[in-house]
């Protein structure tokens, strides 16, 4: 796991972080790296937090990325209009992960995850 201030330069290394995390795993790892661009600048331009972590872990045949921030606001999937520039990351991490999700963690914080099979 790798814990950061929010800061739009983070989001290279926790895409750098994930990317040797799922190199090892049986899915498409450019798009493991994507989804954790996309989850982890969301978390630096909409949480209000001091501290933002990403992990990536493999439990039982799933493949799981981790971003969790202190700001116990959920993200909502948007369909922004064609002429809006910015909006449509948790549309990239719709069609690249098997799944997605976010949970508060009861302490004011909130992880949202992506998840893959083996391919």
């Amino acid at each position: 796991m790798i814990a950061f201030e929010p800061d739009m330069r983070m989001v290279k290394v926790a895409r750098e972080h994930v990317a040797g995390i799922a190199a090892g795993w049986p899915v498409d790892a450019y798009e493991v790296s994507v989804v954790a661009s996309e989850l982890v600048t969301n978390a630096v331009l909409h949480a209000k937090t001091d501290e933002i972590r990403v992990d990536a872990c493999a439990d039982g045949g799933v493949y799981v990325l981790k971003v969790w921030d202190g700001d116990e606001t959920l993200p909502v999937a948007c369909r922004p209009g064609s002429d809006v520039v910015g909006g449509r990351g948790l549309m990239i991490v719709e069609e690249l992960a098997a799944r997605w999700g976010a949970v508060r963690d009861g302490e004011g914080g909130k992880g949202v995850f992506a998840e893959w099979g083996a391919s």
